[in-house]
């Protein structure tokens, strides 16, 4: 009589110990994380999958700072860097990057204790995402214009550290009449209670009744920065709009809007810091 056997395969793995089931268990996880690197580039709207297979061929792919030739490489999006001719490749789609025209009155904080407008209010109302992102930099309460949000971490640390210089460009309603002077002034530099500030850049845009529309371009940080640096000047601002960004412009994007970044953007950005 035939002894009847289960068709049943043994667990590959049985007997093992925590640590290896743990160590089975985010391999695992890391393999379903896995996606074929012609995908992933197409994905990120970089080129369909076949002109991605030839950008890969010719070399000009790189993954984790290495040339990729081979051809269904696998990579994981959420923490492998990419970059197509030299230039990253924005592939974590868990990642979000906007650009927001605060209006004037809405502080700069995903939450207020003290109930008062936030840019939070502004995103969890338009994108339901406001959760786990925050702002680059402030604008104060009284400024309007261009905040940079994110979960990016990396990204908004470096776009704020002063090694990187990053350039951002205001419009100021300034009482007086300003002349040549208040430009060399400001580029010249200016003494404040810490220390000297310098414009990279000033215009004087127009002049009327006894007020004066200046355009500020600089990489300081500091708080009230162009509002200190015109007040001491002797020019004290009335209106201040941030419309720049190192490349990422306000445009005709109208206060209270919120928009994503769109690629060219946020590459230009990431050069800018070094990523």
């Amino acid at each position: 009589m035939e002894r009847f056997v289960p068709n049943v395969n043994p667990s590959k793995h049985q007997h093992v110990t925590e640590d290896e089931a743990a160590q089975i268990l985010a391999s695992d996880k890391k393999e379903k994380q896995q996606v074929r690197l012609q995908k992933v580039l197409s994905s990120a709207g970089v080129a369909s999958r076949r002109m991605s297979e030839k950008l890969i061929a010719a070399g000009r792919v790189e993954v984790n700072g290495e040339v990729v030739q081979q051809m269904g490489l696998r990579i994981d999006p959420s923490v492998d860097v990419v970059r197509v001719d030299g230039t990253r490749v924005q592939v974590n789609e868990e990642m979000v990057y906007f650009a927001l025209n605060k209006p004037r009155g809405v502080h700069s904080t995903m939450h207020d204790d003290l109930g008062r407008p936030h840019v939070g209010e502004l995103i969890e109302a338009k994108f339901n995402q406001g959760q786990g992102l925050f702002h680059v930099g402030r604008l104060d309460a009284a400024t309007e214009g261009l905040l940079l949000l994110t979960n990016d971490g990396e990204l908004a640390n470096r776009l704020m550290h002063p090694k990187y210089e990053v350039s951002k460009t205001y419009m100021a309603t300034v009482l007086g009449e300003a002349d040549r002077g208040l430009i060399r002034t400001l580029k010249d530099g200016v003494d404040l209670e810490d220390g000297m500030a310098r414009a990279d850049y000033v215009q004087i845009v127009d002049v009327w009744q006894g007020k004066s529309l200046i355009k500020v371009e600089l990489h300081e940080g500091r708080k009230h920065i162009v509002r200190r640096m015109l007040k001491a000047a002797g020019f004290p601002v009335q209106a201040l709009v941030r419309t720049k960004i190192h490349t990422v412009q306000l445009g005709e994007q109208k206060p209270g809007t919120v928009r994503a970044l769109n690629r060219s953007e946020l590459q230009s950005l990431y050069k800018a810091v070094g990523l």
